[in-house]
């Protein structure tokens, strides 16, 4: 007979754990499953401090389908503050991202998005080494059919 990882959890830990799983289930919105969701990072470079990027490869603008959920995560030890600066208003929730963790918006409506994240600490603070200007906010345009 096999047997399965879960098997080997003790009976009271399992039910905690589908509890938990029942729960995310349920949490989840309504759609989630078929928007579409774009990985980004922001990623420290030696040259001008940051930049965006999807799959390692460095952009400023994304052309993407209404109901895109945009994941944004830093790359780097920085904090980043996040703010709009044109298009349909979006929840962004607190302006600050922390080191390590990720932010995810989502573009319901049509339109030209324009937002800036701009770093917390200096490359000095972080013992990061950079060329120019520092702290400089990082611009990205999302198109949204």
């Amino acid at each position: 007979m096999l047997t399965s990882c879960f098997d080997t959890i003790p009976t009271g830990m399992r039910r905690l754990i589908l509890v938990a799983l029942a729960a995310a289930v349920v949490a989840a919105p309504v759609g989630a499953a078929g928007s579409r969701t774009v990985r980004m990072t922001i990623i420290h470079v030696v040259r001008g401090c940051h930049v965006w990027s999807t799959s390692n490869a460095p952009t400023a603008t994304l052309r993407v389908p209404r109901g895109t959920r945009l994941e944004i995560r830093a790359n780097c030890p920085m904090d980043f503050d996040f703010a709009q600066r044109r298009g349909p208003a979006l929840a962004l929730g607190s302006p600050r991202t922390y080191a390590g963790t990720s932010r995810v918006v989502v573009f319901a409506k049509p339109g030209v998005y324009v937002l800036t994240a701009t770093n917390v600490q200096t490359p000095e603070e972080r013992s990061l080494t950079i060329l120019g200007a520092t702290n400089t906010p990082i611009t990205l345009t999302v198109r949204v059919s």
